[in-house]
């Protein structure tokens, strides 16, 4: 899975699926978040330095849509934080206790836990204990 996360809001704008870490899997996860929020140009997107992140065809998305780059430093898992913090909450609360009969299966449970539970439902100590889907409604009223 790849994903792609709002910092303000915690929300995740972007995600996808598939069987194998190729570029494929990060573009289409920042596809998707381009075209659900319309970034402004100068927008910068962190990630970490996997070699999806770094390849010609997401780098390409990413000048396309005018969005800055950004990368973790090298062995320095902090500079992504919040990436991180998400894959964990993830597998805690919804991975380690499910075992799936086939991907189709999981693609599901992840969809309903990203855009049902996680985005809409989750509080979160860093938006004073609001869902993502709040402080995004919320920093959307005062801009």
């Amino acid at each position: 899975m790849a994903a792609i996360m709002d910092l303000h809001t915690r929300k995740i704008v972007g995600w996808s699926m598939r069987d194998h870490l190729r570029a494929e899997l990060a573009t289409s996860a920042l596809l998707m978040a381009i075209q659900r929020q319309r970034p402004s140009a100068g927008l910068i997107q962190h990630s970490d330095r996997g070699v999806q992140y770094a390849c010609g065809d997401y780098q390409a998305a990413l000048t396309k849509a005018a969005i800055i780059p950004s990368m973790s430093r090298r062995a320095n898992p902090l500079d992504n934080a919040p990436m991180e913090s998400f894959f964990h909450t993830l597998k805690t609360e919804l991975v380690h206790h499910r075992a799936y009969a086939t991907r189709d299966e999981a693609k599901r449970d992840l969809f309903s836990y990203v855009e049902g539970f996680y985005n809409r439902q989750r509080l979160h100590s860093a938006l004073d204990y609001r869902t993502p889907d709040q402080a995004e409604r919320q920093a959307a009223n005062v801009a």
